[in-house]
């Protein structure tokens, strides 16, 4: 027979079990921001985002930019005294992955991580599928749903409004496999989409993307942070290999 103690043990290893399974997307631990655990490196994670600098990263089409800084091992895109604005896009390029990454708005702001981007003469979201980070409440204009944030923008809506307000911290997963993406939002999965399918083909061509002839067409590319005008702030970007 189990004593009192040892059976107590049973359960609270069986409770950690059960709180460490898979849950479908990346869940961050509690330790020092921009800093993989042992167990994360062993899975294969990656920091995109040192919390010291932009090594890793370059303005996208290598354009010239003072709107990114470093505070505090945060990543912010300014809102004011800025001379060049250019969204930031890593240096390598990626095909398969899941990517995690915390991330809060100031009051109005809106921006967007972009991924499977292929540098062209045109912007960064004609070419990547845009995972959107906006105030959803505080906003100055009406948003369509497939404007708020953790849609794919301009194409298909949050299955569910999951962002925090504007100044509290966000986590976010993005899962890029083949043809198939997911984007999930404070542990909550809000899009769930194929690419290239007739569906996304006819969506792509009613919709905001009609001209644009290259997007979403990239099977490898760039992460790009979108500089919409700043206020949008970033720690703890990671990514492991699918």
């Amino acid at each position: 027979m189990l004593n009192t103690i040892t059976t107590k043990k049973l359960m609270l290893f069986s409770a950690t079990i059960l709180s460490s399974a898979f849950l479908g997307a990346f869940q961050p631990d509690q330790g020092k921001d921009n800093t993989l655990t042992a167990d994360e490196k062993k899975a294969g994670w990656s920091l995109l985002f040192n919390g010291e600098n932009t090594s890793g990263w370059r303005g996208y089409s290598n354009k010239p930019f003072d709107s990114w800084e470093v505070i505090s091992g945060q990543l912010y895109c300014k809102e004011k005294d800025v001379k060049q604005r250019a969204d930031l896009v890593t240096l390598d390029q990626f095909d398969n992955f899941e990517l995690a990454f915390d991330w809060k708005v100031n009051k109005g702001a809106n921006s967007g991580l972009i991924y499977r981007v292929v540098e062209t003469s045109g912007p960064s979201y004609e070419t990547g599928p845009e995972y959107q980070l906006i105030d959803d409440e505080g906003y100055p204009q009406k948003l369509e749903a497939w404007q708020k944030s953790g849609s794919d923008y301009a194409m298909y809506p949050p299955l569910e409004l999951a962002a925090k307000p504007a100044g509290e911290y966000n986590h976010t997963s993005i899962i890029v496999k083949g043809s198939h993406v997911e984007h999930w939002l404070n542990g909550k999965k809000v899009v769930d989409y194929e690419l290239w399918t007739p569906a996304w083909q006819e969506l792509k061509e009613k919709g905001k993307w009609k001209d644009a002839k290259a997007y979403g067409l990239a099977k490898k590319g760039h992460i790009a942070l979108q500089d919409h005008g700043g206020g949008i702030w970033f720690k703890n970007i990671k990514l492991r290999k699918l």
